[in-house]
């Protein structure tokens, strides 16, 4: 007989374990640590609520496009709302998953699924006078999810007499209950008071905006029993944003590193990039495969991605789940990643001798010095920003980049009023020797560096080399590029350095040789990565003279 309150979380676990579900690393991985979790008595699961809302939404959430028959959810689909709202907390008896994050390649009807679930909280599971919200950085984005919420309701009866479309929200008053869609602004959030929100397409969420957005509308979330805020997502091309930060703190939770208890993190995602193109791997990211979307899609996109590399990263970011950074950029998302690690400071490499590299900024944008010290075989990069006060106070705004975090880490540093005061830079020098006993051996620039600064320090005894960044630069593209793959570059934690390594594109010349850099786009910046290039560019032209030297050995 079958089970009425089955448990879908084991079931698709132990499906997945005995090879029966093709699952990537991470799913395996949190749906390991659910079972384990409830085997073990560390979560309490309440099989007749997790199937309370299936049953809910089986028999009222209807298909909103093409089609209005009634949901049948697959297995991954019970699974994840079964731990969203079986799984309790053993004090409380309150949900015990406040936060999820959903990510999963397009076309797995994912805003369907976000909708049903927001249905079964406004109708079902929410408090009297609950507040619900479909949000994205736009009106239109937000329309995605609230449009088929309200389809969604139009086409089951009884929730059709409940509900009320007005101007401004959809209004169920036998609950007093509201559910609005809204465009980012923090400040007007501030008041809000949210059972449920969520958030859609987060990739494509904007820096700094993005992250204070995502904040207040969780902090309003404090007078509620059991809020649910429910991020969905593919992966995309925004650097340091919302996106970057819950998939952080998800694969933290699920390596065992973070002691986070109300994320659940659902990440869905192909494991190996090289097999990118086969039906295994794709499954990892596409748990809807052949039900939403069917493999003779994707053996045409797969056909018209391998023709194109642009077409290709498109292709791994929408449906492999692999952040890329810009189509058109130099290097993949994971080459970056790859040089990043802990926090590394000036202090740490006391007496070095190293080579540095001067990108100025032309306007009165950035500046940005970069070392190389090598150290045990690694070169590591310490790069110090520097941006006038004036440009500061807006450029946050403007670029929902957040300048003011790096400030305080101490990557960047206010110079001038309007423009770069370039004896601020001269001085990050002079400390470099007095404060450090780091010694650079060889300073490169670019040709557009400041006369005087020059001037300055060529009188005060450093070395200056005239860098010109064009295609000269191949081969010092092409031995960062090698090294970085081969884990020979450590960046620490800087994020605006990383942030710039992957605005780097480069323009290939006609004899598909020569290649010079240049940004993947007019607002974007390069600074950080092209004072790397300047000081490579001197390390590989004087390697003969100086080379023992950097190596730093004891």
């Amino acid at each position: 007989m079958h089970n009425v309150y089955a448990n879908y979380i084991v079931e698709y676990h132990d499906k997945i374990e005995h090879g029966q579900i093709i699952a990537g690393k991470w799913i395996k991985k949190v749906y390991k640590i659910l079972t384990e979790g409830i085997k073990n008595g560390e979560y309490i699961f309440d099989s007749k609520k997790a199937n309370k809302a299936i049953n809910f939404i089986e028999t009222f959430c209807h298909h909103s496009k093409g089609r209005n028959d009634v949901l049948k959810l697959e297995l991954w689909q019970k699974a994840a709302v079964s731990a969203i709202f079986g799984i309790l907390d053993k004090k409380t008896g309150f949900r015990q998953f406040r936060e999820v994050f959903l990510l999963v390649a397009r076309k797995n009807g994912k805003s369907l699924f976000a909708a049903a679930i927001m249905a079964y909280v406004a109708y079902i599971d929410g408090e009297y006078g609950s507040e619900l919200y479909c949000l994205a950085p736009k009106l239109d984005q937000a329309d995605i999810v609230y449009n088929c919420f309200f389809s969604m309701t139009q086409a089951e009866e009884e929730l059709k007499e409940l509900t009320k479309k007005r101007r401004s929200d959809i209004f169920i008053p036998e609950l007093n209950t509201t559910i609005k869609k809204i465009a980012f602004n923090a400040k007007k959030a501030d008041g809000f008071n949210p059972t449920m929100t969520v958030n859609d397409e987060m990739e494509a969420w904007p820096g700094d905006k993005g992250l204070k957005q995502y904040d207040v509308m969780v902090s309003g979330t404090g007078a509620r029993d059991e809020p649910l805020t429910l991020s969905t997502s593919t992966a995309g091309y925004e650097n340091d944003g919302i996106f970057d930060e819950l998939f952080t703190r998800s694969t933290a939770f699920l390596k065992g590193r973070s002691e986070e208890k109300r994320l659940l993190p659902l990440l869905y995602m192909i494991d190996n990039e090289k097999k990118w193109h086969t039906r295994e791997e794709l499954e990892k990211a596409n748990p809807n495969l052949d039900v939403s979307v069917k493999w003779d899609f994707y053996k045409e996109q797969i056909a018209i991605a391998k023709a194109s590399l642009p077409k290709k990263a498109e292709f791994l970011t929408k449906y492999c789940n692999i952040k890329q950074n810009a189509a058109v950029a130099w290097l993949e998302y994971a080459t970056v990643e790859k040089t990043t690690g802990k926090e590394i400071t000036l202090d740490d490499f006391r007496g070095c001798y190293c080579v540095a590299g001067i990108d100025l900024s032309r306007t009165t944008d950035l500046t940005a010095v970069s070392l190389i010290i090598e150290k045990e075989g690694i070169n590591n990069i310490i790069t110090q920003f520097f941006m006038p006060k004036e440009r500061y106070n807006v450029a946050i705004d403007e670029e929902g980049v957040p300048y003011n975090i790096f400030k305080e880490k101490g990557y960047l540093t206010i110079s001038g009023e309007n423009q770069v005061d370039y004896h601020d830079v001269f001085n990050y020098f002079i400390k470099l020797i007095k404060e450090y006993k780091i010694k650079p051996l060889k300073v490169g620039y670019d040709r557009y560096c400041a006369n005087y600064l020059v001037a300055d320090m060529k009188e005060c005894g450093f070395h200056m080399d005239d860098v010109f960044q064009g295609t000269n630069l191949t081969s010092v593209l092409h031995a960062f590029e090698g090294d970085m793959k081969d884990g020979l570059y450590n960046i620490g934690a800087n994020n605006l350095m990383k942030a710039h390594l992957l605005n780097v594109a480069v323009k290939i010349e006609d004899d598909d040789v020569r290649m010079k850099p240049m940004k993947t786009d007019k607002r974007s910046h390069i600074d950080g990565a092209a004072a790397a290039f300047d000081a490579l560019a001197v390390k590989m032209k004087y390697h003969k003279e100086i080379g023992r030297q950097l190596q730093n050995a004891a």
